[in-house]
C-alpha cells in the first residue's frame, strides 16, 4: 500500500541531491561547545551553528543539576501536568522565570513551539485579531493557523510599523488584538522594534506577545531579553521562549505573563494538556543556568561583544553581513544550493557552519547563518573569519586584495 508514497518520496528526495538542496545532517559524538568532535571520521572542528550562546549547555553547574533531578525524580513524570506531572522542580522553575522576566506567572512546555501553539490558540476567541510579523518564527505561523473559527489572522511587513498602525486601525472593533513577534529573528538576527510596538499597542488597546527565544540571555545589560535591551521590560504583556539555546538546559519552552493567561493554558492549551511534563533533569539544568546568568549578568555583554568583533572582522575581509545586534550573523549567499555547497566548503576546512535556504528562508536569500557563544575565545573567531575568508577568495567571491584588510 505504501508503495505509491516511497516511490514519489524517493523521487523528491534524488531530485533534492541532483540539485545540492538535500540537508545533510551532522552527527556529533560528544557535547556542543566552541569545539566539536564529529562522528564521522573523527574529527574535531569549530562549531558556529549552535543556539548554546552563553556556553552553559556543558557547564559542570548545569550538567550537575541535571543529574541531581534526574535522581531524585527519575527519568520521565509519564505524565501530562494535570494529572500527576507536576513535580516540585517544575515549579521551582516557573517561579524562577516568572521573577527574571518580572511577570505574574509562568508555565513550561515541552518546547517553546508547544508553548507558542497552546498559547495563542488558547487565549483566543472568535472576532478577535491576531497581527502577525511576516519573518516570525515557524512556530508563530503555526500558531496564527491553529486558532478557533472566526479568529482573524493577518501579518503586517516585516518590521514596518506603518503597516502595523494601518492594519491595527482596520481591526479597531476586534474584541482583543493580539500583536505577534519574534524579539530577535532567527534568521536576520535582527530586533523587533518593541519601542515602536508598545506605542502602538497603547494607542489600539493591543496585547503584545514577544518570542524571545534567541534574545533571552543575550540582549539586554542583564540578559533579560529584547525587551529589556529597549528599555520595556515591563511593557511587555506576554512572553515566550526556549530553554535549549542560551538556557542551556535542554529541550523545553515556556509562556511568562499574567496568572489569568497562565491559569487558562492550565485549563485549554492542548500541547500542555496532552504532552509530558519536562523531564525533571531539563527542568533542573533549566533552573541551574539561569541561576549563572542571574549571577554573572556580564555574560550576556560578553557575549553581544564578541559577536560584533566577529561581524566587524567579517567585513573588513570584504564579507558583508546582515547588520545587527544579536549573536546571529548571516551572510546571504543567493540560492539554496549555493549555501550548502559553501556550508561543505567551509566543514572540510574545520568550521561547522550551517546553510539555510528555501523553504526556511525565500528562494535567492539562502544564507550562512553563523551563531556566536560566550564559549568562542577571541582566537577561535579570528580562525574562522580566516577560514571564512580563504573560501570565498577561492570561490571568486572576493578580489584577492581584501584579505589583507
Amino acid at each position: 500500500m505504501i508503495g505509491r508514497l516511497n516511490v514519489r518520496l524517493a523521487e523528491a528526495l534524488a531530485t533534492a541531491r541532483r540539485e545540492g538542496t538535500y540537508k545533510v545532517v551532522h552527527e556529533l559524538a560528544g557535547p556542543v561547545g566552541a569545539r566539536v568532535d564529529l562522528a564521522s571520521g573523527g574529527r574535531r572542528v569549530l562549531l558556529f551553528s549552535s543556539n548554546d550562546y552563553l556556553g552553559l549547555s556543558n557547564h559542570s553547574d548545569v550538567v550537575e543539576a541535571a543529574k541531581a533531578a534526574l535522581t531524585r525524580y527519575g527519568a520521565s513524570t509519564a505524565s501530562v501536568r494535570f494529572i500527576c506531572g507536576t513535580l516540585s522542580v517544575h515549579r521551582e522553575l516557573e517561579s524562577a522565570l516568572s521573577r527574571f522576566l518580572g511577570t505574574g506567572s509562568a508555565l513550561t512546555y515541552s518546547s517553546c513551539w508547544a508553548a507558542n501553539t497552546g498559547l495563542i490558540a488558547a487565549i483566543t476567541q472568535p472576532g478577535d485579531v491576531v497581527l502577525s510579523d511576516a519573518l516570525n518564527h515557524a512556530s508563530l505561523i503555526d500558531a496564527g493557523r491553529l486558532v478557533a473559527k472566526g479568529v482573524e489572522r493577518r501579518i503586517y511587513r516585516h518590521n514596518d510599523m506603518a503597516d502595523l498602525a494601518r492594519q491595527l486601525a482596520e481591526a479597531a472593533a476586534a474584541p482583543v488584538r493580539f500583536i505577534v513577534t519574534d524579539g530577535v529573528f532567527s534568521m536576520e538576527g535582527d530586533l523587533a522594534p518593541l519601542p515602536q510596538i508598545v506605542e502602538l499597542a497603547r494607542k489600539h488597546d493591543a496585547v503584545v506577545i514577544v518570542d524571545d527565544s534567541h534574545g533571552m540571555g543575550v540582549m539586554g545589560p542583564t540578559g533579560r531579553g529584547t525587551a529589556e535591551h529597549f528599555g520595556l521590560a515591563d511593557q511587555i504583556d506576554i512572553y515566550t521562549g526556549t530553554l535549549g539555546k542560551a538556557l542551556g538546559g535542554g529541550t523545553g519552552g515556556f509562556v511568562a505573563g499574567p496568572l489569568p493567561v497562565i491559569e487558562t493554558l492550565l485549563q485549554r492549551s492542548r500541547p500542555h494538556l496532552f504532552s509530558n511534563a519536562l523531564p525533571a533533569s531539563v527542568a533542573g539544568a533549566s533552573l541551574a543556568a539561569l541561576g549563572l546568568l542571574e549571577a554573572q549578568p556580564a555574560m550576556a555583554a560578553s557575549l553581544r561583544a564578541k559577536a560584533q568583533f566577529f561581524r566587524q572582522a567579517l567585513q573588513k575581509r570584504g564579507i558583508q553581513t546582515i547588520e545587527a545586534e544579536s549573536a546571529i550573523v548571516p551572510v546571504v549567499v543567493g540560492q539554496t544550493a549555493r549555501a550548502i555547497a559553501l556550508s561543505e566548503r567551509l566543514l572540510r576546512e574545520g568550521l561547522l557552519v550551517t546553510g539555510f535556504g528555501f523553504p526556511v528562508v525565500p528562494e535567492g536569500t539562502a544564507r550562512l547563518r553563523f551563531q556566536i557563544s560566550n564559549a568562542h575565545t577571541e582566537g577561535d573567531l579570528r580562525t574562522a573569519v580566516d577560514i571564512i575568508a580563504r573560501i570565498w577568495a577561492q570561490e571568486g567571491r572576493l578580489p584577492t586584495s581584501s584579505l589583507s584588510a
